[in-house]
């Protein structure tokens, strides 16, 4: 059990009115690898799509903006005090489902509008996302904009101000951030909280190889793309316990809420892909 100290400034250098930061270098190479495997994936099932470029970066701009409407949804009364802030997301705050909701719906329109079957795209995109929302955890885990409740570390002890009466638990280890542009809770500064970041890249890792290993089975066209919703819908939903967010009812957060729909949406596609047992497309080797 130990405590991790992350006291890095979450902004890397100002260009003039431009900002880098790590949380969006970590979003760029997220995108890039994504669309890299995807391309793979792609191009491994044979599948052709016109003005392909032009696809990739429309269903891009889908996911930011759906990740970054539904983040401000969430922390609504924030940027209605700041409405400026709305469009800063260098800074951090894109939300994965609403990442995931968006470029999903753009992908399914421009794939509609071009006749192009969709379910073999989306086991194809499948993995890709999933190694993307892996990479850009670590943008999340650099300036704190996904971070944990206050935990229970008895490696702590000492490591700054006391834990806060509302801990969440006993924790394997934690994290505390020291740098004051960090964008968790004022309150949450210096106090030991729980990794979040690092549980969901682990989530998507684990998932991601799940996928991996049946990409080659012979499943229905839509199969790993519901196995995807299904299977990151659970772990989003437990690992959001140790998140510190808005409960929305029955003491659920906004998170676990969308992860139960997602997860059961996912099953029953899943459910009704399995039980049509003949693959739509045959599966293409190497």
């Amino acid at each position: 059990m130990f405590t991790v100290t992350i006291g890095m400034d979450p902004d890397i250098a100002r260009i003039g009115p431009l900002l880098l930061t790590w949380h969006g270098l970590f979003t760029a190479v997220a995108i890039l690898a994504a669309v890299w495997l995807a391309g793979r994936e792609i191009a491994r099932k044979g599948i052709a799509i016109p003005n392909f470029d032009l696809a990739v970066l429309l269903t891009i701009l889908g996911g930011v903006v759906g990740a970054r409407l539904f983040f401000v949804l969430d922390h609504l009364g924030e940027y209605l005090r700041e409405p400026w802030r709305i469009l800063a997301i260098t800074e951090g705050g894109l939300a994965v489902y609403g990442g995931i909701i968006g470029g999903t719906l753009t992908a399914s329109f421009i794939l509609w509008r071009q006749r192009v079957p969709i379910g073999p795209v989306a086991d194809a995109v499948a993995p890709a996302l999933l190694l993307a929302q892996g990479i850009g955890r670590l943008g999340c885990l650099v300036n704190g904009d996904a971070w944990g409740g206050p935990c229970t570390c008895l490696a702590c002890a000492g490591a700054g101000p006391a834990v806060p009466t509302q801990e969440l638990g006993y924790c394997p280890f934690a994290l505390r951030y020291t740098n004051p542009k960090a964008l968790l809770p004022a309150d949450l500064l210096g106090v030991p909280t729980h990794p979040y970041p690092i549980y969901d890249m682990a989530v998507n890792f684990l998932v991601l190889a799940i996928l991996w290993r049946l990409r080659r089975r012979g499943l229905p066209d839509g199969s790993l793309f519901a196995l995807y919703w299904l299977l990151y819908g659970i772990g989003r939903f437990l690992i959001s316990f140790v998140r510190q967010e808005a409960v929305w009812f029955w003491g659920l957060q906004q998170a676990q809420v969308v992860a139960l729909v997602t997860a059961l949406v996912g099953a029953l596609a899943l459910a009704w892909l399995l039980r049509r047992r003949t693959p739509l497309t045959a599966p293409v080797g190497s």
